[in-house]
C-alpha cells in the first residue's frame, strides 16, 4: 500500500484586530497627548472640589430656604461704653429707667480679656446677639446669649482685636459693646425680595421679549437676501449673498454678553442695553436658520409658479412663504425661549433684568436673596421651554 501523502496547506495571514492596528493605536497615543496636555493646561485639580466644599456650604444651604415669605421685626437692644488699654472708665451715661439693661465688672478692659456680660429686661426666651463696637462704628460679633423666662443672660466674651482709633488721653480708645435681641411678629407676607425679583423678572422676560420681536423684524428680509437659492442667481445677487452670510457669521460670533457690556457704555446701564445686545444677536442667528430653512424649502412650486410668468415678489409670496412659516414660527419662539436665559447673564453687566440684582446679592454674600432670585429664574425657563415646546409642536 502506498502511504497516503498529507495535502498541502496554504499559509494565511490572519488580519490584526482592529484595537491592535498601528493607525489606531497611534490615534490612542495622539488622544492620550492632546488630554493630558489639557488636563495640564487647564490646572485641574480634583482635590480642590473637596476642599472647597466649605466655601460653596452656605451658598447650598440657603438655596433650599430662599426669602420668599417674612414678617414684622423686632429690634431690642441696649450698648455700654467702654475702654480698652486706658486708665480711666469711659463717660457715664444714665442707664435706661426700664427695658433693656447691660453690665459688666469692668468697663475698662484690654484686647483678648475675658468679660462677663450679663443683661436684664430683656424679651423673655429669645435669642441675640453680642457685638464689639469700635470707634469709627464698625460692629464685630463676639458672641450670642439666650435669655431666660425673666428675660436676663449672662455670658463670657472675649474682647477683640480690632481698629481702636486714636488712643490720646486717659480714657483711651472709646469702644461700645452692644447686645441686640431680634424677633418676628405678625402674619406672614410676600418679603421685599421676593417682590422685587418678581418685578425684574418680568423685567427680564420682556427684555427678551422686545429684543426678539426686533430681531424679527430686521431678520425676516435678511433671511431672504441670505438664502442662496433666491439670491446668488447673478454677480449682484451672489455679492449680496456672500455680505449678508458673513454679517450672520460675525455677528453670532459675538457673545451677547460681550454685545451687552458695549451697549452698557453706549446708553448707559439698564434693560435698554441689554435689549440691544439680545436683539443684535438674534438678527444673525434668527437670520441663518432662517436663510438655511429657505435653502432647504421644495423646488418644485417654485418652478411651477415662475413658469407662469410671476414676478420674484409673487415667487415669495405663494411658493416660499407657505413653506416657511411654521419652521420660522418654531425657530423664533426657541429664540425667545434662549433669550430669557441669555438675559439673565447680561444682566451681570449692567444690561437689566434678575440678573442685574443677582450680582448684586451674591456680591454681598446675601445667599437666601440669591436662591430666591435662582429659583424664580429656573421656574420662568422652565415654563417658558414647556409654552414653547406645545407650541413647536402644534405649529410644526
Amino acid at each position: 500500500m502506498t502511504p497516503e501523502v498529507a495535502p498541502a496547506r496554504a499559509t494565511v495571514l490572519q488580519p490584526r484586530p482592529w484595537f491592535a492596528s498601528t493607525k489606531f493605536l497611534l490615534l490612542v497615543f495622539g488622544l492620550l497627548a492632546v488630554y493630558a496636555y489639557g488636563w495640564r493646561v487647564t490646572k485641574i485639580d480634583l482635590p480642590e472640589l473637596l476642599k472647597g466644599t466649605k466655601f460653596v456650604r452656605p451658598f447650598v444651604v440657603d438655596l433650599v430656604r430662599p426669602d420668599v415669605v417674612s414678617r414684622d421685626v423686632q429690634i431690642q437692644e441696649v450698648q455700654l461704653g467702654m475702654s480698652v488699654n486706658a486708665a480711666v472708665a469711659p463717660e457715664d451715661v444714665a442707664p435706661p429707667a426700664s427695658g433693656p439693661q447691660l453690665s459688666v465688672p469692668t468697663r475698662v478692659t484690654a484686647v483678648g480679656a475675658q468679660l462677663q456680660v450679663t443683661g436684664r429686661g430683656f424679651r423673655p426666651n429669645g435669642s441675640g446677639t453680642l457685638f464689639w463696637v469700635n470707634p469709627i462704628g464698625n460692629p464685630q460679633q463676639v458672641g450670642t446669649f439666650h435669655t431666660d423666662a425673666t428675660g436676663a443672660f449672662a455670658v463670657t466674651i472675649t474682647v477683640p482685636e480690632v481698629f481702636r482709633g486714636p488712643e490720646s488721653g486717659p480714657r483711651g480708645a472709646q469702644q461700645r459693646l452692644l447686645a441686640r435681641v431680634t424677633w418676628e411678629t405678625g402674619p406672614l407676607r410676600p418679603s421685599k425680595t421676593l417682590l422685587l425679583v418678581g418685578e425684574k423678572i418680568i423685567e427680564t422676560v420682556f427684555l427678551a421679549l422686545m429684543g426678539t420681536t426686533i430681531a424679527i423684524v430686521a431678520a425676516i428680509p435678511l433671511s431672504f437676501l441670505g438664502a442662496k437659492n433666491l439670491t446668488a442667481k447673478n454677480p449682484l445677487g451672489t455679492t449680496i449673498y456672500f455680505f449678508t452670510r458673513t454679517f450672520f457669521n460675525v455677528t453670532r460670533s459675538i457673545e451677547p454678553l460681550i454685545l451687552a457690556i458695549v451697549f452698557t457704555v453706549w446708553v448707559g446701564l439698564g434693560p435698554f442695553a441689554g435689549v440691544l445686545a439680545l436683539a443684535l444677536h438674534s438678527v444673525a442667528v434668527l437670520g441663518k436658520l432662517y436663510s438655511e430653512q429657505i435653502e432647504s424649502i421644495d423646488p418644485g412650486p417654485i418652478e411651477a409658479i415662475a413658469a407662469t410668468g410671476a414676478s420674484p415678489l409673487q415667487v415669495v409670496r405663494y411658493a416660499v412663504v407657505p413653506q416657511i412659516v411654521p419652521p420660522f414660527i418654531a425657530f423664533t419662539i426657541y429664540r425667545w425661549d434662549t433669550n430669557v436665559r441669555m438675559s439673565t447673564v447680561i444682566g451681570f453687566v449692567g444690561g437689566g433684568g434678575v440678573g442685574f440684582i443677582l450680582q448684586q446679592y451674591i456680591n454681598l454674600l446675601q445667599y437666601r436673596q440669591a436662591a430666591t432670585a435662582v429659583w424664580a429664574i429656573t421656574l420662568v425657563v422652565a415654563a417658558l421651554d414647556y409654552l414653547s415646546a406645545v407650541v413647536r409642536e402644534r405649529v410644526v
